[in-house]
């Protein structure tokens, strides 16, 4: 096919061009997250990438004579708000410098691209705190410098000799990386933001030169179990543990001062945007310190933090078939959290006009110390697709299979929200999603089991076919001590809690096995509360058979103990007994002194992993 463009690059020619450099980063994206190393190994700069490009490709769709100053800030203003990681934060940069340049042009000639694109380029230096030599900015910098020399100093007016000589420079600046970058050097690897910005290029380039778009490839054919790289170099892993990211909207947001108050919290600092908008990208260990220093610079939204140090175990973990991933609802021992190395995508929890990130920006202990203080009762929401999207692409990408055991369908739209990410995700993995028809620590045990399974060698097919059987005999129960938490959550009537105040009756929670949650009776008396709670689980837990237990409290540690060792006497085929803090599931309508106890048939997986 001839090339339409030669002299003048028009807002279509531009939105065609730049549908084909998305669709060859796409492309490249499996690729891209097997040779990260820099500035963390944690495998995800492809998967980065493809969803912060992705987020332009719906308003580059059609062929409708665009403006192409208009179409430029409609794609930077989408890139800002989809940019995902360190390499999605400065390609968002690199064109809100080229839209800035390009303001109400309708086409680019090649000197005005030129200067675009020297904007651009400044604009991405600048967005980092700490920029380095060896990156994706090398690349940047490198193509910007070659337009500029066949446009200002050759006077070349023809886009594509301008577009072959700089992809020609970008090449040659990726080749170097590795010399600029220890890292890349021991590893044996060019840098994979600088690779991802050369596809990009070179996917504009078809177009340019020779008036053709990449398509969008199909995945699943560029999966290589046997590629792999040696990311053990030194640096290849970062002092901080959350990959924390935020938008923040105002009026006159003062980037500088931000930059450099957000510098003291982590490493690996990228802000974009404007002083309208600006997109934080950031590694710290504790990503409620960055999302309390945005609120006083204007409204905060789309805040995200990712577990690197999970990520990054993840992606070395050979000899695991698949991965498994869960919501905050689930409530499981931190040493199981570590040893089997569960993911959790959190819920949000609003308090007024104050949100936070489940388990991630406020801790448990913070939950039940606002839920007894705060005068607004918090209200949970359910991950967005978005959120559980961006884990699963990640997952995927570097197993075959991902098993997500989730909050249950009856009560909660996680489900659903996690079904619909798994049918968007691009990468080569298989997404289960898993209806565990409970919460809490029932769901806790779901998941736990899944990963004893994972470690044990077994594969997805077998491990979902024994969660199914399993999922029916997991029961939970709760016991709540004051009902005031669950009438201001308008989950009670005022007056029952009035009658049962006036009986002394302590209301019982349960799961069922069609997934329902709600009031299974009542016990009589306020005193002896924990002695005939552990009477009423023994009642109903199987007699005859080896057994798992995992119990969860409100910050109520010595209700804790006493409930354990009361069920230990009464359920003496107890196999595994846990204690964690509860989460919100319950602990949002049950509040301080919720005690909740999962039981679950013994199940050894194949191996036995105790």
């Amino acid at each position: 096919m001839i090339s339409p463009v030669s002299t003048h690059l028009t807002g279509d020619g531009f939105a065609h061009a730049l549908t084909s450099g998305i669709h060859r980063v796409i492309d490249e994206q499996d690729f891209l997250n097997r040779i990260n190393v820099f500035p963390v190994a944690d495998g995800d700069t492809g998967t980065n990438l493809s969803l912060s490009l992705g987020a332009a490709l719906p308003i580059l769709d059609g062929d409708n004579d665009r403006h192409l100053g208009t179409t430029l800030a409609a794609v930077a203003d989408a890139l800002l708000d989809g940019s995902r990681g360190n390499s999605g934060a400065i390609v968002a940069q690199f064109f809100q410098g080229m839209s800035d340049s390009a303001g109400e042009l309708n086409r680019f000639t090649t000197y005005t691209f030129s200067k675009a694109v020297a904007l651009g380029s400044d604009y991405a230096h600048d967005a980092l705190e700490k920029p380095r030599e060896g990156t994706i900015l090398s690349v940047i910098a490198a193509f910007s410098r070659s337009v500029r020399s066949r446009t200002v100093e050759a006077s070349e007016e023809d886009f594509r000799p301008v577009f072959e000589h700089a992809l020609a420079f970008a090449e040659k600046a990726l080749a170097e990386t590795p010399e600029q970058l220890e890292v890349l050097k021991k590893a044996g690897v060019v840098d994979a933001g600088a690779k991802g910005f050369v596809a990009l290029v070179r996917g504009m380039a078809d177009y340019i030169l020779d008036g053709q778009v990449a398509p969008r490839p199909d995945l699943s054919l560029l999966f290589d179990e046997e590629l792999s790289f040696d990311t053990s170099a030194e640096g290849a892993e970062s002092a901080f543990r959350y990959c924390t990211e935020c938008i923040v909207t105002g009026t006159d947001i003062d980037r500088r001062k931000l930059r450099e108050s957000l510098a003291e919290l982590g490493d690996s600092l990228v802000l974009a945007g404007t002083k309208r908008k600006a997109k934080i990208h950031i590694h710290v260990d504790d990503p409620e310190d960055v999302f309390e220093l945005a609120r006083s610079y204007g409204e905060v939204s789309a805040e995200k933090a990712d577990d690197m140090h999970r990520q990054h175990v993840s992606s070395h973990n050979a000899e695991r078939r698949f991965a498994v991933i869960t919501d905050s609802a689930a409530d499981i021992a931190d040493e199981d959290l570590e040893r089997l190395d569960i993911h959790m995508v959190p819920l949000r929890i609003q308090f007024g006009e104050r949100g936070y990130l489940d388990k991630v920006s406020i801790s448990t202990d913070e939950f039940f110390h606002e839920l007894a203080t705060n005068p607004s009762h918090p209200t949970t929401s359910q991950p967005s697709p978005g959120d559980f999207r961006r884990q699963f692409q990640f997952l995927a990408s570097h197993f075959a299979d991902v098993i997500s055991v989730n909050v249950t369908a009856r009560v909660s739209g996680t489900y659903q929200a996690a079904q619909s990410a798994a049918d968007r995700v691009n990468a080569p993995g298989h997404i289960r999603v898993v209806d565990s028809r409970t919460a809490s620590t029932g769901q806790g045990m779901l998941a736990v089991f899944a990963a004893e399974c994972a470690l044990a060698g077994m594969t997805a097919d077998e491990t979902e076919a024994e969660l199914v059987k399993l999922i029916p005999e997991t029961q939970a129960f709760a016991v709540v001590k004051d009902l005031r938490y669950a009438v201001r959550g308008g989950r009670i009537p005022g007056y029952i809690r009035t009658i049962a105040d006036l009986l002394g009756l302590t209301p019982v929670i349960r799961s069922v096995p069609d997934g329902r949650v709600g009031t299974a009776g009542f016990l009589f008396g306020r005193k002896k509360r924990i002695r005939r709670f552990a009477r009423y689980v023994a009642k109903r837990a199987p007699a005859d058979e080896d057994l798992a237990v995992l119990l969860g409290h409100a910050v109520s540690p010595d209700d804790a103990v006493e409930l354990k060792e009361r069920l230990e006497a009464l359920l003496p085929r107890i196999k595994r007994f846990s204690v964690t803090e509860l989460g919100t599931a319950f602990g949002v309508h049950g509040g301080p002194g919720t005690l909740v106890v999962a039981v679950q048939p013994w199940r050894i997986p194949p191996q036995d992993v105790d």
